[in-house]
């Protein structure tokens, strides 16, 4: 692998990763020139299937969407691999599936399953001993040691922090590359973590979440070294999209109750000029790659 996730790694510096949710997305952020990306269970579920991340989305379902991401990022795409779909013989197929398809690390929770989003009520955990067994699994299964095991626990919601550093400790030593101790509720909780256990930790950056968002910068003082911020271009796309629907909704209401006397383009541009802010036409046409398929067009043009 080239520019690998494990190479950036190895040196000093907060890795910040934004999620990425569907192909848009994914093109935005891949041009901003971050270190690395991370493909949101929560987010793609909620894009590719329109549900929420309980356990409802495959395999297949998932590892298609690796595969898209991942073939098109020139940036390491971190990609979200929930239980490992399954037990043991699931998850040595989840990754290699995930690492064949081009992703640079994986994410594997201690969930039951179905599982459910890091942030939300009643979530349960599988005995320590079955996940350091996954863990066990996931490292043999890797092709390469460039591809990173990233072990998530979900235990300090139901049973405390002090069993989730347990666990985080135990996945440690089952070979885990990146620790992820899922929904610390303080500063405190935070800074124990990263006193506590001696590997690359992950933050989990969820605005609305049971874990205080910290800036970039109080991340890396605390001891973290990557921080994914996993649904803020969702929320933001999210109420963006809501705004432009209602701002239309209202426009064609008024229109029907015949409360506008504007037509055409003074109409269009009104809709534009009072509404959300709007990334100009051309420029989605540039992002999408359009102008490629202009110029292939002109090359082979019959004459």
């Amino acid at each position: 692998m080239k520019n690998t996730l494990r190479d950036r790694l190895s040196k000093p510096g907060l890795i910040l990763a934004p999620g990425v949710h569907d192909m848009v997305s994914l093109r935005l952020a891949d041009r901003m020139g971050f270190e690395a990306l991370y493909m949101t269970g929560f987010g793609t579920v909620a894009s590719h299937l329109g549900l929420p991340d309980a356990g409802l989305a495959t395999y297949s379902d998932m590892l298609g969407r690796v595969q898209a991401m991942a073939g098109m990022a020139r940036t390491p795409l971190i990609a979200d691999g929930d239980t490992g779909y399954g037990g043991l013989l699931n998850v040595q197929h989840t990754v290699r599936g995930y690492e064949a398809a081009g992703a640079q690390a994986i994410q594997l929770e201690d969930q039951e399953f179905p599982k459910k989003c890091g942030h939300t009520p009643g979530r349960r955990v599988i005995p320590m001993e079955d996940m350091v067994r996954k863990i066990r699994v996931a490292v043999e299964a890797r092709r390469s040691a460039d591809f990173l095991i990233i072990a998530r626990t979900d235990a300090r919601t139901a049973h405390g922090l002090d069993e989730a550093l347990k666990r985080a400790q135990a996945y440690a030593e089952a070979g885990a590359d990146i620790l992820f101790v899922e929904s610390p509720e303080s500063v405190d909780e935070m800074l124990r973590i990263t006193a506590t256990l001696n590997k690359p930790l992950l933050a989990n950056m969820v605005e609305g979440g049971r874990t205080p968002v910290l800036s970039p910068q109080q991340l890396q003082d605390i001891g973290y070294r990557l921080a994914i911020f996993p649904v803020s271009s969702l929320l933001a796309a999210a109420q963006a999209m809501q705004d432009a629907y209602a701002r239309l909704k209202g426009l064609a209401m008024s229109a029907g109750a015949g409360h506008s006397g504007r037509t055409g383009s003074d109409a269009a541009e009104g809709t534009l000029a009072a509404g959300p802010a709007l990334m100009p036409f051309s420029e989605m046409t540039q992002l999408m790659g359009f102008e490629d398929v202009w110029a292939f067009e002109r090359r082979h043009a019959q004459d």
